[in-house]
């Protein structure tokens, strides 16, 4: 499974990097935040792609496992 580890960049590069593994059609994706803001704008971003996912937050970082 592909993993996209954002942790350390700044929007809109985790955006990006997320729209591109939605867009190549990849069915199951993790991705590592340590930001609030990226969260919220991936989450917004997985929520209008009609994209299913769970959440596990860590003390230092967030992941979605994202799934269609």
């Amino acid at each position: 499974m592909k993993q996209i580890d954002t942790r350390g960049l700044s929007c809109p590069q985790p955006i990006i990097l997320v729209l591109d593994e939605i867009r190549n059609g990849k069915d199951e994706f993790d991705v590592v935040m340590d930001s609030e803001a990226s969260c919220e704008n991936v989450k917004r971003l997985l929520t209008k792609n009609n994209l299913e996912f769970d959440v596990k937050e860590n003390s230092d970082h967030t992941v979605y496992y994202v799934k269609r």
